[in-house]
């Protein structure tokens, strides 16, 4: 399909070579959404009876919405739907919509694990380890990570391929984009320790000087240069964690479907030590199995791709990923933030199939380690999700892949549809309480115009609706009961219903300032403010107090506001809508309590009563001692084989265009030659200018010289 394969020798690095093999360029450009794809293949087969499968889950969806909607009219008709409670409608009906659809993909994971299925192909998790072929790049992007926690998982995932005994059909590639100096120097230091430790096997690190369309564009770079050499590349995320069986499991799964572009696998959270991490992590392994199971279930060979902890038969993506830059202003126009999603529909388009492996093990992720984390990464993830309106115009896309885009859109746009919708509420029952109704409006009627809704049968609607919420959660723990060897691990059956409890009243607080932070986010990003490239925080999640109080304001304001608004209206009405009201007024501290470490007898997970081999070795090598990044320069001057392989690994340095100057060059170039020593060079330089003069071998030998 296009790929250029060379031989095993060609990609052994030599040491004059620095940290990088013999380039094996393979052709890549960015797709034209408004055209059809430039390679078709023979359409992927979606596996038998996947049209009623399909159907089952939107008939389920349509059923359930109609019987609500149809229930929700009849509350508000009573005395005649007025415009207000007509919009009312309206948001239900949409919103329950959204629930609904979640339950019946839900509902149809908890069939297909009960029956011990779940994988879109058909890859076994146990019995004798299959021999493969191919060759496999492990793809490791960071940007600006801790250069030690870093290495410490890669160097686990390495010794876990290497008792595969198959270590010989992988290589591995750290790809850079860091933007500190002092974190870059840090991880060419680290990454020497790492192949020192593990005999100089086939590991190479490549910093990139232009982080141009931040992590696609890093792998696009890598296979424009390197991606001729190898059939398979694994992406991993810089807190990814998979074991070597897993890795070789797959790679066997794409050799036996040379038609799957594709296999994503599900990342279980682990090293979750604050409540908030711990909460997400207990959730994610109960429920989250059953969801995934369900969507592969019916999505067939029409998947998705969350971007790490999956394979990619490189010679399909390079055909057929290339992203486009979308025009306009940001946040909608220039670089696709959420590339994974379009990634995957392009390959889809063009007849390739995106598997998703949801049973398979093995595979590991962390998550923030509180709310203002998870806030922080998701305004960026809302704002990638956002840009997809104008991905769904593209032409010849599969419908599931369309329902990709429209269900990663309405995930952040249902915020602002829920405040909306609560604010509405409130709205009516403050005009029935302090406004005097117009019985007989102009024109002729009959009979009075009596505002009016049925309570009783409000309640029940209120009740159905949070029962499509939490049954799903109830069916994830009585698959759990039918599984005796995961009950244990999960701290047995009691212990597992305690956590399911307490999950369920911890997330009823922390879901109303979600709302709220999403709606804040969806409004700022349609006003055209753009979310930029913050580094994750991996370490605790203890918060200063004038950070809690800054973030957790606005929220406690909606509740202060929302809460007034009820109890003026009625003591019943704010204690109907008590559940939204604690979780927006206590904002502040449930944000400063989640954010503290937690108990480890709460939420136990089988990661943590019987951990992976490769996870147990990830948090040695992680715990042993690590210095902070030391200055950058300073480092490079004290020491000579780093500095040797630094420069090494230089590409030459970038000429100008006439008219065009490297500003931040420029002045460190007349920063260095107004000092008169080292120290005084280093003290008067900027982060931008010091990473300016890392990246000219020229200039750098010139300052370490003084």
């Amino acid at each position: 399909m296009g790929a250029i394969v060379t031989s095993p020798d060609a990609v052994v690095a030599r040491a004059a070579d620095g940290f990088l093999p013999r380039e094996s360029p393979l052709a890549m450009s960015a797709a034209d959404l408004g055209r059809p794809p430039r390679a078709v293949g023979k359409p992927v087969s979606v596996g038998s009876g996947m049209t009623m499968r399909r159907a089952s889950v939107l008939v389920l969806t349509a059923a359930l919405t109609g019987a609500g909607a149809y229930e929700m009219y009849m509350v508000v008709q009573v005395g005649g739907v007025t415009i207000m409670e007509g919009m009312v409608l309206v948001l239900f009906v949409a919103l329950l919509a959204w629930i609904a659809f979640s339950f019946a993909s839900a509902l149809a994971g908890f069939f297909v694990l009960l029956r011990r299925q779940g994988n879109a192909l058909p890859i076994r998790d146990d019995g004798p380890l299959p021999e493969v072929a191919s060759r496999t790049a492990v793809l490791l992007p960071t940007y600006n990570e801790d250069p030690h926690q870093l290495m410490a998982r890669l160097r686990a995932i390495y010794e876990s391929i290497a008792a595969t005994g198959q270590a010989e059909r992988f290589d591995w590639f750290v790809l850079s984009d860091t933007r500190d100096p002092d974190i870059w120097i840090a991880e060419e230091q680290a990454f020497l320790a790492l192949c020192e430790a593990c005999g100089g096997g086939r590991l190479y690190y490549r910093h990139r000087a232009d982080n141009v369309a931040r992590k696609s564009g890093n792998i696009g770079e890598w296979i424009t240069r390197f991606g001729g050499a190898y059939q398979h590349m694994i992406v991993l995320d810089a807190d990814s964690l998979m074991s070597g069986d897993t890795m070789v499991r797959m790679v066997h799964a794409m050799e036996q479907h040379p038609q799957a572009a594709l296999i994503q696998t599900l990342p279980v959270i682990i090293n979750a030590r604050s409540l908030f991490s711990r909460l997400q992590q207990f959730a994610g392994r109960l429920y989250g199995p059953m969801i995934a199971a369900g969507v592969a279930w019916w999505h067939g060979s029409e998947g998705n791709y969350w971007g790490h902890n999956a394979i990619i038969r490189i010679a399909a993506f390079a055909e057929q990923a290339g992203l486009p830059e979308l025009s306009g202003r940001k946040p909608f126009g220039g670089h696709i933030l959420s590339h994974d999603f379009v990634e995957a529909a392009l390959m889809r388009r063009a007849g390739w199939g995106i598997y998703m492996a949801p049973t398979l093990g093995g595979s590991f992720e962390e998550v923030p380690p509180s709310l203002l984390d998870f806030a922080a990464r998701d305004r960026r993830w809302c704002q990638g999700n956002l840009q997809h309106l104008a991905v769904l115009r593209t032409r010849h896309l599969h419908w599931i892949s369309r329902l990709h885009f429209m269900t990663g859109i309405g995930s952040y746009i249902t915020a602002p549809l829920w405040l909306s919708f609560l604010l509405l509420g409130i709205l009516i029952s403050l005009q029935a309480r302090f406004i005097l109704p117009e019985y007989f409006p102009k024109g002729f009627a009959l009979f009075p115009n009596w505002p009016a809704q049925d309570p009783v049968l409000a309640a029940w609607v209120f009740g159905l609706t949070m029962a499509l919420l939490i049954v799903p959660k109830l069916l994830g723990f009585v698959l759990l009961l039918t599984r005796r060897d995961t009950r244990r691990q999960f701290g047995g059956g009691f212990r597992a219903l305690s956590g399911v409890i307490a999950e369920l009243v911890i997330s009823a607080m922390i879901a109303p300032v979600m709302m709220v932070f999403q709606s804040i986010a969806v409004v700022e990003i349609l006003l055209g403010r753009d979310a930029g490239w913050q580094t994750q925080r991996r370490d605790d999640g203890e918060v200063e107090r004038r950070e809690l109080y800054r973030k957790y304001g606005v929220p406690t304001a909606c509740g202060v506001a929302m809460a007034a608004a009820a109890y003026a209206v009625s003591l019943p009405l704010l204690l109907w809508m008590s559940p939204v009201i604690v979780g927006l007024l206590f904002a502040i501290p449930i944000g400063a309590w989640t954010a503290k470490p937690a108990l480890r007898a709460l939420f136990v997970t089988p990661e943590e009563v019987k951990p992976p081999a490769v996870l147990v070795r990830a948090n040695e090598l992680a715990s042993s001692p690590a210095h902070a990044p030391a200055p950058a320069l300073a480092t490079l001057r004290q020491d000579a084989g780093l500095r040797h392989r630094h420069l090494s690994a230089l590409p030459p340095a970038r000429r100008c265009g006439p008219g065009q100057i490297d500003l931040h060059l420029a002045l460190a170039r007349a920063r260095i030659e107004a000092s008169e020593s080292f120290d005084e060079a280093v003290d008067h330089l900027t982060p931008r200018e010091t990473l300016a003069i890392l990246g000219d071998p020229a200039l750098l030998e010139e300052v370490l010289a003084k």
